[in-house]
């Protein structure tokens, strides 16, 4: 059951960053065409970003958090690249978002709004793909990081709660 899981978190994440890359590029290259100054070309330049984003893209994505989620529960992990990896998909949720207002600006002021803007999200994009790839399969340590934070930090207040581990 978890290799079910598994392939099927990586198959939506892998159509889902495939989408990410693509819709900046779409929007960018597509959106500048003389062929959408024309009512049909505008027409094909709406419908091809729409329905990627809305029925290709969203999608992979809803899946591949809630399989990942799954997969969290069900293999217990706490480790903290795993918390670095959330973080990371925490950027990448918020530039599918903005590429979805990208999308609308586009396809409200006929293609042309949007499409200088869409080339920006590549830049944070692509390192934040790399930066998942590289913490789910380094899986790093971050003891030393642990280092860098002050004492009370590292412990509970009023030890109300007992500490899991001893990071110093």
């Amino acid at each position: 059951m978890i290799a079910i899981l598994k392939a099927a978190h990586i198959i939506a994440l892998s159509i889902w960053c495939a989408g990410l890359i693509l819709l900046p590029i779409l929007l960018h290259i597509y959106g500048r065409r003389s062929e959408v100054r024309t009512q049909a070309g505008y027409s094909e330049f709406r419908w091809l970003t729409h329905y990627s984003y809305t029925a290709v893209v969203t999608p992979a994505a809803v899946i591949a958090v809630a399989v990942g989620t799954i997969l969290i529960f069900a293999l217990e992990i706490l480790d903290a690249w795993m918390l670095a990896k959330l973080i990371a998909v925490c950027g990448m949720v918020l530039l599918h978002a903005w590429l979805g207002h990208l999308i609308v600006q586009a396809g409200e002021g006929r293609g042309m709004y949007a499409t200088p803007r869409a080339g920006l999200s590549l830049l944070a994009l692509v390192p934040l793909i790399g930066l998942v790839l590289w913490l789910v399969l380094a899986k790093p340590a971050f003891e030393d990081a642990v280092a860098l934070f002050p004492a009370f930090l590292l412990e509970p207040r009023g030890n109300q709660i007992p500490a899991r581990f001893d990071p110093l």
